[in-house]
């Protein structure tokens, strides 16, 4: 059987173009040499369990160590720890037996759960004891653990950790999932309460994450299915999934997937190009498969409305050491690039921005039938100056009763300009964004028919507003080569009359023209 684009579980050799794991993340074996417990943390879909199962393997073939695999995904409502503990040495009890571990069966034997804060504890202290190489355990989804289950298991270890010395216990463990240990404090510890003097948290050496594919691995995945298949990809469409996607593993795997089965329908004959990508792009957008969706339904968490508001019009408004910001990072939604926050890569920007104005698409269609791009096309281009125009007076309008609706109120005028744009496009173009924390503006071009328009969406926040907003306009404008700029500045000061918030001003600067629009 042909291998294939895994985008669904952990990848499996045999069946899957994959990498190889070892090599996206350096330095475990050393932690794991040092008698080490550690926190491996990355975005879902990034490649977690398909490392630690061959992390797990590689430790048992080594002849140096015992390993187990163990995933505590199964654990996720289970609050009560006099519960939950008993659950958890059941999973250890199961990774021992898929492992193959010696005298597997003996351990828990006779546990007795009545003792819930030190069962854990005693039974791998008992289990250590009687085999004859140190013991390594990677759990999975250890984030998925709930309150007083996962502080009653930390401490349980951090007891084991502390008296290795004296007593067998576990080698070496990591504590893998979406979100670093930073993370686990905040889920227990809300609001900065004391746990006490015996922290559970400082036996952890170290936190690694995984890192996104690069070119070059990206180009060797894709590789494998070309010798299997004698499938090329272009070199075009292989630099555009890197720019897409940069490097996330599961959008990477879900484009190529797309192409292959769904638009070639497996004819290897035909190359990969760089204009299949960009349908394959659109496609698992709009389409909004698992991963995306799970995405997106974070977006409606309070905390990471607190941090992704804020990139959408340009604002810095949050601490980047604030759990927030980690948390939102951990997530895999957001990078820091030379100083400026901004959605993770291109795709994830588009899904954001698409999802949180999808409702205020929904509406046009019923409120604004006719809004489509034949409307505002003339001699061959669309004008934007009549359409802008249109908008300002759908704002003036309906702006109070529209902003309402948005559980993200202080982008909700940047989000519904983005839809009234996707709207009036309707399948007959794109839209390119660029939204990053700390720009002060937000970056859209209007592509169609191979024409871009760059038009700049800022929030007026003193008089100097609209001179910084044409200077950005024409800065943006360079990177297209256009002459030609639009600026929307809202103004959002409840005291000043519509009358003085909408106009339409002209600015040339060095033979560039920007159309202010105030809204």
């Amino acid at each position: 059987m042909t291998r294939y684009f895994n985008t669904a579980g952990p990848c499996n050799r045999d069946k899957h173009y994959m990498l190889e794991a070892s090599s996206r993340l350096r330095g475990v074996e050393r932690l794991i040499d040092m008698e080490q417990y550690f926190v491996i943390h990355a975005a879902r879909q990034s490649g977690k369990t398909t490392y630690l199962k061959d992390l797990t393997q590689r430790l048992n073939e080594s002849g140096k160590y015992y390993a187990a695999y163990c995933s505590l995904e199964s654990l996720q409502r289970i609050e009560d720890a006099e519960k939950g503990i008993p659950q958890i040495i059941a999973c250890i009890s199961k990774s021992f037996l898929n492992a193959k571990l010696p005298n597997n069966e003996e351990f828990a034997k006779n546990a007795n759960y009545f003792f819930f804060t030190t069962v854990l504890n005693l039974e791998l202290s008992k289990y250590c004891a009687i085999i004859d190489k140190p013991l390594i355990i990677l759990f999975d989804e250890a984030d998925c653990l709930s309150e007083n289950t996962l502080i009653t298991f930390l401490r349980q270890l951090r007891e084991g950790y502390n008296e290795r010395s004296t007593v067998p216990f576990v080698h070496s463990l990591a504590l893998t999932g979406m979100r670093n240990i930073r993370d686990y404090k905040a889920k227990i510890r809300p609001d900065s309460e004391s746990l006490g003097s015996a922290s559970p948290f400082n036996i952890v050496t170290e936190a690694l994450t995984l890192k996104n594919f690069t070119f070059d691995e990206i180009s060797t995945l894709y590789l494998q299915h070309t010798e299997t298949t004698g499938q090329v990809f272009e070199k075009e469409a292989v630099e555009l999934v890197c720019e897409q996607t940069q490097g996330q593993p599961w959008l990477v795997n879900a484009i190529a997937r797309e192409i292959i089965i769904n638009k070639l329908q497996l004819d290897y004959t035909q190359p990969v190009t760089a204009t299949l990508v960009n349908e394959a792009i659109q496609t698992l957008i709009l389409r909004r498969d698992t991963h995306i969706d799970s995405l997106l339904e974070r977006l409606k968490e309070e905390r990471v409305r607190r941090v992704i508001e804020p990139i959408l019009y340009g604002e810095t408004f949050f601490d980047r050491l604030s759990d927030d910001y980690q948390y939102v990072t951990d997530l895999g939604l957001i990078k820091s690039i030379d100083g400026k926050i901004q959605p993770s890569n291109p795709i994830y920007c588009e899904v954001i921005a698409r999802a949180l104005s999808y409702d205020a698409q929904e509406k046009f269609m019923y409120e604004k039938p006719y809004s489509n791009i034949p409307l505002y096309m003339q001699d061959g281009k669309i004008d934007m100056d009549y359409l802008m125009r249109d908008f300002q007076q759908f704002w003036r309008e309906n702006s109070d009763i529209w902003i309402d609706r948005f559980y993200y109120r202080e982008a909700a005028p940047h989000l519904i300009l983005m839809a009234f744009f996707q709207r009036v496009l309707n399948g007959g173009g794109n839209i390119i964004r660029e939204m990053a924390a700390g720009k002060g503006r937000t970056d859209i071009c209007i592509v169609y028919e191979n024409q871009k328009y760059p038009v700049e969406l800022k929030i007026r926040r003193s008089d100097k507003s609209v001179n910084e907003g044409i200077e950005q306009t024409i800065r943006y404008m360079d990177t297209f080569g256009s002459s030609e700029g639009w600026l929307a500045v809202f103004d959002r000061r409840p005291e000043i009359k519509w009358e003085e918030k909408i106009y339409i001003k002209k600015a040339t600067v060095e033979r560039k023209t920007v159309t202010i629009f105030g809204l």
